[in-house]
């Protein structure tokens, strides 16, 4: 990998990371809007309007248009190019130094599996507090869709500034990092461990990528869902006035108390996600994280071993 301060782990991850996320970007659409519905504290989405994924794709398309589907795809992009960036290239910046302070191999020259992780880890929960904001007006506007296509990513960030301050930006941070090291703790180590074991079978070619880059796939969804879906609703939910009623019964006018949110936290989202609407909750939008994180590893793992042919 050369020198740890070689820029190029850093512009692949980067660049592998937007291809793929254009790719696959449809599908994580239908996989927020499933997240967020059957809410009981949210009227505005407490109706359960989608069936699953392939049901949410076709309504989407004909209720509000192919385009809606990839409503929220510049601040994606803008994410990938940071998150993504920061995140791959840490991690392998990361293995370097443990290599070289012999930390990474045991004495059979075979990675530790700990090490890895925590290299991964690391880089997950860093690159996405960084890119939080970006992802705040990813989920915003794909949950509103066709309401969006006037409104652009500026005009989105300066709304939920105005209104909702710095805070706004960084809303879910909590859970976005911590999905993103879940992930990037399961994912980055299962394909190198895969990838690393199938070299005798397949070389290091295509189908190898192709392979790992699946199993890890489905390792991450499973442990990442559940915080997927406080992050995602976290990320969507603004603060609201309730309309209270009047002390004095001669003039029973409603008043308005001050504005809170739905959640105040991680935590406080789980438990009524779960008391609401059961434990599977935590799991919808399940089958296309993973339909998704399928064709985005491979694409994106596939991309970013040809780009290192580079060097």
């Amino acid at each position: 990998m050369g020198d740890i301060r070689d820029w190029r782990p850093f512009v692949y991850g980067g660049m592998a990371s937007i291809m793929a996320e254009f790719g696959t970007f449809p599908i994580d659409t239908t996989k927020t809007r499933l997240q967020i519905q059957g809410q009981k504290t949210d009227r505005s989405h407490s109706e359960l309007r989608y069936r699953g994924m392939t049901d949410a794709f076709v309504k989407i398309s004909r209720q509000e248009g192919v385009k809606a589907l990839y409503s929220g795809i510049w601040p994606a992009v803008l994410r990938q190019a940071t998150y993504g960036t920061i995140k791959f290239g840490t991690y392998y910046t990361l293995k370097k130094v443990a290599t070289d302070r012999g930390l990474l191999h045991d004495k059979a020259g075979n990675e530790s599996l700990w090490c890895n992780a925590a290299c991964a880890t690391m880089a997950g929960a860093i690159s996405s507090a960084i890119a939080n904001p970006t992802d705040v007006l990813k989920v915003r506007m794909q949950v509103h869709g066709r309401g969006t296509s006037d409104v652009g990513l500026l005009r989105c960030f300066r709304e939920i500034y105005v209104h909702e301050g710095v805070r706004g930006l960084w809303r879910g941070v909590g859970p976005t990092a911590q999905r993103a090291a879940v992930i990037a703790a399961v994912e980055l180590p299962v394909y190198d461990f895969c990838k690393l074991h199938l070299m005798e079978t397949f070389g290091d070619q295509v189908a190898n990528h192709f392979i790992s880059s699946f199993i890890a796939s489905l390792g991450s969804a499973i442990a990442s869902t559940p915080i997927d879906v406080i992050r995602t609703r976290l990320m969507n939910q603004r603060r609201v006035h309730q309309l209270q009623p009047s002390m004095t019964p001669a003039t029973a006018t409603p008043t308005t108390s001050a504005p809170r949110l739905y959640y105040t936290g991680s935590l406080d989202c789980a438990v009524q996600t779960v008391r609401n609407e059961g434990f599977r909750a935590l799991y919808k939008g399940f089958i296309p994280t993973w339909v998704r994180m399928g064709p985005w590893n491979i694409i994106f793992f596939i991309t970013y071993e040809q780009l290192k042919q580079f060097y």
